[in-house]
């Protein structure tokens, strides 16, 4: 596809998605009362001008990475482990770049799938791994606001949903070692797996400013052209309650089902309506001695369970679906989020047999 073409399809993208945006804020506007146009400016334009900027720092950041050289670098530090899962050292900058940054992780991912260097599977399966690294970045503020309220219970949540963690990263692995290799033999990528591109993977071919210069508008041009219209479809559902409605929905029906006792019912609600409303609330009840470790750990669990995937799609989704394809961002993200709930619910439920 040429560079006008591109330019062109880009600019009709974006034209396309404000239209739509415009058309969903009037359409908020006009039925749905949490939507005002007081209420714009603080939650709707401030948080996705935020993110914006976040994802153009990403951006840079990733082409820096990749212009600069530190590709190579940064792909050592876990070569062994993704050499082993046939996905490489640039799978592997990828995953340690997801330790500061996801937005950078992804970019990087997109630009090594869309220049041939790796293929759709690798793609998508590092996607994956890089919840591992994704766990670790908002470790530090939410441990310390937990474990004060539940103590022994709050460090056993960690402990499960980090063991969940590692789980499927060791599966995602295992799945790149037995399957990815077998469908990307006999081509190229595979050379760059297993001899690691002696040859040098990251070449610097042209200055960071100019490379900017060429990439960075056309990228970014295209980020907006998805992160504004589904940003602010995801702002218009949740005026209206409809992520409120679908939690809610799933912790009566969880409730209802598997957690019948009334005092872990608070936990589970409390949890799906506010994060830390739930430890909080888990906090109280064994304080009073109403339920023990082992059913608080449980009910933090399913609250977990119930609530992160709609959180993840309320606030990822925009980001996904701007930096990757829409279709592509979005069974991504959904798959992600499936292995997630999987492995958590597999790790709760040796923890109640067991524990």
């Amino acid at each position: 596809m040429s560079k006008i073409k591109k330019k062109r399809n880009n600019g009709l993208a974006l034209i396309a998605g404000l239209v739509i945006t415009g058309i969903v804020l009037a359409a908020g506007l006009a039925w749905v009362d949490g939507v005002t146009a007081a209420k714009l400016p603080g939650r709707l334009f401030w948080p996705l001008s935020r993110m914006l900027a976040f994802v153009c720092i990403g951006l840079v950041v990733a082409q820096a990475i990749d212009d600069t050289g530190w590709t190579r670098t940064l792909g050592a530090l876990a070569a062994p482990v993704f050499r082993f899962a046939n996905l490489g050292t640039r799978c592997s900058a990828a995953f340690t770049a997801a330790f500061f940054s996801g937005v950078s992780a992804n970019a990087m991912l997109l630009d090594f799938y869309k220049e041939n260097q790796i293929t759709r599977p690798q793609l998508f399966l590092t996607n994956f791994i890089n919840q591992f690294p994704a766990y670790f970045l908002h470790l530090p503020m939410t441990f310390f606001i937990v474990v004060p309220l539940t103590r022994t219970a709050g460090l056993l949540y960690f402990l499960l949903t980090f063991l969940a963690t590692c789980v499927r990263t060791f599966l995602f692995v295992l799945f790149g070692h037995f399957f990815v290799g077998a469908q990307i033999s006999g081509t190229k990528v595979v050379d760059d797996v297993q001899a690691g591109e002696a040859q040098g993977i990251s070449k610097k071919k042209t200055p960071l400013m100019q490379s900017l210069k060429k990439k960075l508008p056309a990228r970014f041009t295209r980020v907006v052209a998805f992160v504004i219209p589904v940003y602010t479809v995801v702002f218009v559902l949740t005026a209206a309650g409809a992520f409120d409605a679908i939690e809610t929905f799933m912790t009566r029906f969880a409730v209802q089902t598997f957690v019948p006792a009334q005092s872990l019912s608070v936990v589970v609600l409390s949890f799906a309506s506010e994060f830390t409303a739930g430890f909080a609330a888990a906090g109280a009840l064994m304080d009073a001695g109403t339920i023990t470790v082992k059913q608080t750990v449980i009910a933090l669990l399913l609250g977990n369970i119930i609530a992160f995937p709609i959180r993840a799609i309320r606030h990822q989704l925009p980001r996904y679906m701007g930096i990757f394809s829409p279709g592509m961002g979005l069974s991504m993200l959904l798959m992600g989020q499936g292995f997630r709930v999987a492995s958590i619910i597999f790790v709760g439920f040796v923890y109640w047999i067991v524990g």
